[in-house]
């Protein structure tokens, strides 16, 4: 049975570009949480909190219910739940999860594979993390969920989309004047830019194509608040800015909550800005509530 290649297939819905990534949460959360304890069972009212903040912080816009991937990841043959009346799962309904007591953990089998194997584990993550988000979170992901990865191993987590970055890297800072396309920042160490990265609004495990109308030039922190939901692109290329955003200090007013409405810099002229349908996916899939409005000056 090859683990990795059944991490890949994990049965989501789909359609148009609709992130879905409620099992991979949980089961980059049961990989963690065997990590700590490989015969622990993960009983659904004791870990629903922090399945509930995996899902509001990494998942989409909507909200889901913890509840949905803890019954349905059990389809996919990596996972199973068991409850005080027995083996099997209640069903999505959170009442009967609570009431029943129902636990979850990885199949024996895999939990055999992974002992035999520890280097499984990694080769899971990686493909859990490379087919569902961007490798901006990757890192915070793992510290999220708890996951302690070698060094090593965790350097080679996103070799695959790393190597995607490098190619459109200089031609996405090129286009948009080695400046970041929200804030302006252009700073360099001698002749080297530093701080300045491609990145893509659709994201390239969504189908997001390695092209110019799919990438910005973005400041390291502005790329991250992207990726997280915080900072949009809308209607005649302004920037949005998330309500649910709060910030006190000078520092987050001043890099963030007063780009909403700014238009964004660049590309220069004859380079394709970005595509309508990229900004759409974005706006949909990974910005979270409604936008702020645009501040006003005296």
């Amino acid at each position: 049975m090859d683990w990795v290649e059944r991490t890949a297939q994990l049965r989501q819905w789909t359609r148009s570009g609709v992130r879905a990534p409620h099992k991979p949460l949980l089961f980059l959360y049961a990989l963690s949480r065997f990590q700590q304890d490989a015969d622990g069972e993960l009983r659904y009212s004791a870990v629903e909190q922090d399945l509930r903040r995996l899902l509001a912080e990494y998942g989409p816009g909507n909200r889901t219910t913890p509840a949905y991937p803890f019954h349905h990841l059990v389809s996919d043959g990596v996972w199973e739940v068991r409850t005080e009346r027995g083996t099997g799962s209640p069903g999505t309904g959170v009442r009967e999860l609570r009431a029943t007591g129902a636990a979850g953990r990885l199949t024996p089998e895999l939990r055999s594979a992974l002992r035999r194997e520890p280097s499984l584990l990694g080769r899971m993550t990686r493909v859990l993390l490379d087919l569902n988000f961007p490798p901006s979170l990757h890192g915070e992901l793992c510290e999220a969920v708890g996951l302690e990865l070698e060094e090593a191993e965790t350097g080679r987590l996103s070799a695959a989309c790393r190597q995607r970055d490098r190619r459109m890297r200089e031609m996405v800072l090129t286009a948009y004047e080695y400046q970041c396309a929200f804030c302006g920042y252009d700073g360099r160490i001698g002749a080297v830019p530093v701080g300045l990265e491609a990145a893509h609004v659709r994201w390239w495990a969504f189908d997001g194509p390695d092209d110019i109308d799919n990438g910005l030039c973005l400041c390291s922190l502005h790329h991250k608040l992207l990726d997280k939901g915080v900072l949009g692109i809308g209607d005649g290329h302004r920037i949005l800015v998330s309500q649910s955003f709060v910030g006190r200090s000078t520092a987050a007013r001043e890099h963030v909550i007063t780009l909403a409405g700014r238009p964004v810099t660049g590309p220069q002229p004859g380079v394709r800005p970005i595509a309508a349908a990229h900004r759409s996916w974005h706006t949909s899939q990974v910005f979270h509530g409604s936008p702020r409005h645009a501040a006003t000056t005296v």
